[in-house]
This record gives C-alpha cells, sequence and structure tokens, in this order.
C-alpha cells in the first residue's frame, strides 16, 4: 500500500515544529544562559533578544494553526478526499511554513505576511474539502 503524499507533508511539517522548538530553546539558551535552561525558570528575565523573540512568535504562530491542519488532513485522508486539491493545499500550508519561519527570523516584512495569508489559504482547502 502507497502513502498518500499528505502523509509526507505532515511527518515534514511535524519535523518542523520539532525544529522550531529546539531553535526558539536554544537562543533563549544562549542569551540567558545554561543554568537557566536547567533552572525552574521562575525568575524575572529581561526581554529576549530580536531573535530570540522572533524565533519563538514563529513558533507560537504555527502551533496556532498546527492543530487545525492536522486534524483536517487527517480526517480528508480518513474520508478519502485524498488527491490531487488536497495535496496541493497541503503543499500550499507546509511550504508556506517552511518559508515563513527564515523569513520571520530575520525579520523579514510584508513578503513574511504574504506567505502567511498563502499558509492560510492551505489550511483554508483543507477544512473546505471535509465538507466536500
Amino acid at each position: 500500500m502507497t502513502k498518500p503524499p499528505e502523509f509526507y507533508l505532515l511527518g515534514i511539517v511535524l519535523l518542523l515544529a520539532l525544529l522550531q522548538i529546539f531553535l526558539a530553546a536554544h537562543f533563549k539558551t544562549r542569551q540567558y544562559g545554561y543554568k537557566w535552561n536547567v533552572g525552574t525558570r521562575d525568575e524575572t528575565l529581561p526581554p529576549p533578544s530580536p531573535m530570540a523573540g522572533r524565533l519563538s512568535r514563529a513558533q507560537a504562530n504555527l502551533f496556532e494553526t498546527l492543530p487545525l491542519f492536522i486534524g483536517a488532513l487527517l480526517a480528508n485522508l480518513y474520508l478519502g478526499h485524498n488527491g490531487y486539491y488536497s495535496e496541493i493545499t497541503a503543499e500550499l500550508y507546509v511550504g508556506s511554513r517552511l518559508i515563513y519561519l527564515p523569513l520571520y527570523a530575520f525579520g523579514v516584512p510584508y513578503l513574511r505576511s504574504i506567505i502567511w495569508i498563502a499558509g492560510i489559504i492551505g489550511l483554508i482547502g483543507q477544512i473546505i474539502l471535509i465538507f466536500c
């Protein structure tokens, strides 16, 4: 049995989520130190560096839509709605998320928002497909 391409796209976006967790943690640890990282993190800290802050916000941004994408994608696979439209909308979501991370990390305005909108269009496409 051949796996639908959507499963590979799901794996890619899950790896991206892990990467974002590690990147945000790395830059926070670099700023606040290893003692902070292994400690209770109860102390009040100065604001994060621009890079650490952007990586944390990019991670939060992904995590806002990721459960919706996973739910819609799995629902469509269960319903047998995998095919051209499902693959294209999943590719749009995952591809935009891959592009969005470096754009956000390096503070690129406007284009970052356009890429985010493309990802939302892919997500909405996956959700709409549930009803077809």
